[in-house]
């Protein structure tokens, strides 16, 4: 099956991409893969290692479940356009909204850390109240999710007093103890950039997958 899948896709990749979204597969795992980083966010960096999510952490997580959306919509029957369509607009639209947030996250995260005194001036964006987008009080509904709860730009773990660590729990507390990084005794990569870099290969996806649709919209009209 497989090899049979990788021939088609050397003959005539873009048509191949084009047939694979009219099946349930790469939109499910668009939806796995969104829903999954939010659940690890919460799960085990909030409440496992105690890092409090901040105002754009919780933005960025509204963006992931708007992408999630977008697959489960389209998921249901992807050989349908208009689902299609409702799929791909909530998916770019979730994509595009959490590189916003995620750039901003990332400005302020350098100007916490900066050691300019004057590097904060003019930054903003960390509020214990936040105002998602179409006014949806998430923060209400659903406030152990999207409540903040952290300073934007640091996010180390914050065990709560009385609370003793023990084995797997305090090595990953302290390996975090600096903060979130991809490699934290580098400082490599903030959980910022961590999140533009799942939101940017998630858009090329989506473009390649778009684009291949409309090459065989328009190659079917030709003929």
């Amino acid at each position: 099956m497989i090899k049979k899948l990788w021939k088609e896709f050397i003959s005539s990749p873009i048509l191949t991409i084009a047939k694979w979204q009219d099946r349930r597969f790469l939109w499910i795992l668009m939806a796995i893969v969104t829903i999954g980083l939010v659940l690890i966010a919460h799960y085990l960096f909030q409440d496992y290692l105690y890092m409090l999510p901040c105002e754009q952490c919780v933005y960025i997580r509204y963006a992931f479940f708007v992408m999630a959306l977008g697959g489960i919509i389209a998921a249901f029957k992807p050989q349908n356009l208009i689902l299609k369509l409702i799929g791909y607009v909530l998916a770019f639209y979730g994509g595009i909204a959490g590189v916003m947030y995620s750039l901003k996250l990332n400005k302020i995260h350098h100007a916490a850390h900066s050691t300019d005194p004057m590097a904060m001036f003019g930054v903003q964006g960390c509020s214990a109240e936040p105002s998602f987008p179409f006014g949806l009080p998430l923060d209400k509904w659903f406030p152990d999710w999207f409540l903040p709860t952290g300073d934007c730009g640091f996010d180390n773990p914050m065990v709560p007093d009385g609370v003793v660590l023990e084995g797997v729990r305090k090595a990953m507390v302290d390996f975090y103890s600096d903060g979130w990084y991809l490699i934290p005794s580098e400082h490599f990569m903030n959980m910022a950039q961590a999140c533009l870099l799942g939101y940017a290969v998630c858009l090329i996806i989506l473009a390649v997958m778009a684009g291949s649709h409309i090459y065989r919209f328009f190659r079917k009209s030709s003929i």
